[in-house]
């Protein structure tokens, strides 16, 4: 669906996080392409014609307040928000450092929850969503990803609690796990699905889904296999 009404003050709005770069800014692509003015907190700027930046370091819970009260001004309304940041800190437990397990807390888990507390008025009242994107390995553990996988297995109670208590308010909530997604350059390869194949995806979340239909959790996958006998992270790529 191509609508263009991302000049137009009554065009719906999305806000994400992490839009300056692979997966984040696929996602802010795809909603601006199907009429949405898209907010993007982050903390490198972009300077994209289309793209509404609103400098965001998500490590500081009062810069998220701050970057959100921002995109309300600018935008008086808000109808989708997607949790898409997140920081990948691989090591053993044995030598996984305090500082980088504090900032996957930060990032990956409490960002989501100030994202939400700061954006749900303005949700309730447009009868908005969120999409709160997780991981395979929030299910599918492996050695050195202790931090990562903790927090994207916390994202699951948040969102579920989010969307039981929400629902009667006419919010949905949605946790989208990704396997394997080709998200820098270089790294573009058949075992790994492409950014825009997972923006999609959120993209229908938002504006697709049927009236009487809320999609509580979705799973994403490569279309192929990587050879089962890989071990660390890139045993990911063999579910």
């Amino acid at each position: 669906m191509d609508v263009d009404t991302t000049g137009t003050d009554d065009a719906p709005v999305a806000l994400v996080t992490g839009a300056n770069r692979g997966t984040g800014l696929a996602i802010a692509a795809e909603l601006h392409r199907r009429g949405y003015r898209v907010g993007a907190l982050h903390r490198t700027l972009t300077g994209t014609s289309w793209l509404h930046e609103f400098p965001c370091d998500l490590t500081a819970p009062d810069s998220i307040d701050q970057a959100v009260a921002a995109a309300l001004d600018r935008f008086g309304r808000l109808d989708a928000c997607v949790a898409n940041a997140a920081v990948r800190r691989l090591a053993p437990v044995s030598r996984l450092e305090p500082a980088d397990w504090d900032e996957s807390v930060a990032v990956n888990l409490t960002a989501v929850f100030r994202l939400v507390r700061a954006t749900l008025p303005a949700i309730r009242a447009s009868g908005g969503s969120y999409v709160v994107i997780g991981s395979h390995a929030g299910t599918h553990y492996f050695e050195g990803g202790a931090a990562y996988s903790a927090t994207k297995a916390a994202l699951k109670a948040l969102v579920e609690t989010l969307l039981l208590e929400e629902r009667p308010n006419g919010v949905r909530s949605t946790l989208l796990n990704p396997g394997a997604i080709a998200n820098r350059y270089g790294q573009g390869t058949p075992l790994k699905m492409a950014t825009e194949s997972v923006a999609h995806w959120v993209g229908a979340l938002i504006q697709d889904q049927p009236a009487d239909v809320a999609v509580g959790e979705i799973e994403l996958r490569p279309a192929r296999l990587a050879d089962p006998l890989r071990a660390g992270i890139a045993r990911l790529q063999h579910v």
